[in-house]
Order: structure tokens, then sequence, then C-alpha cells
């Protein structure tokens, strides 16, 4: 019975793990959850290599929302931005892992 307990506490870890968790967004509920998908996408698609992750976030969003997006993707960084109204997402991923995406032209 504990062995299954452990492995239910287990899931329920990764689960959490997978769902981003949003610091700040000023950003309109859809495209806010079209953004989220695309960090979930793009972070799983490339879990080991963070640079690639942010390119194909930020070739997406100006395809879809027109160009001048900036993307970071790492662990342990800081900022401060100016940026257009209702253009800014900043979510933690995976525990460690942190995006800002935001437009800037």
């Amino acid at each position: 019975m504990g062995e299954t307990e452990g492995k239910k506490d287990e899931a329920d870890y990764k689960r959490l793990q997978t769902f981003p968790l949003v610091r700040h967004s000023d950003m309109p509920e859809e495209m806010r959850v079209e953004t989220m998908e695309l960090c979930v996408t793009a972070c799983e698609k490339f879990s080991n290599n963070n640079e690639s992750a942010a390119k194909m976030i930020k070739e997406t969003m100006d395809k879809k929302f027109g160009s001048s997006w900036h993307v970071v993707v790492g662990e342990g960084f800081g900022f401060e931005v100016t940026h257009e109204v209702k253009s800014l997402l900043y979510l933690y991923f995976g525990g460690t892992l942190a995006v800002c995406v935001w437009k800037c032209s």
C-alpha cells in the first residue's frame, strides 16, 4: 500500500510541475492561454535547450501576433523591461524554469 501511495504522490508532483504558474500577465485571456500553451509545448520539445525553446516561442508569436516579440527562457534571472500594454507574460514552468514573453516595438 505504501508503494502505491508513493507512485500517486510522484504522479501528482509531475503533473504539478508541467502546469505553468503565471507570475504576472497583462495579456487578454485568449492571447494568454495561447501563449501559455506555446510555452509548454516549446519547453517540453526543447527540454535541454532553452535557446531553441525561446526561438520557437518568438517565431510563433511573431507570426500569430505581429513582429517585435522578445522571449527569455531560463533559470535564475531577473528582469525589468518596457513593453507594450497588454503584451507581457511571465510564468514559471517545471519548478525551476521561467519564461518571460513581451512585445516591444
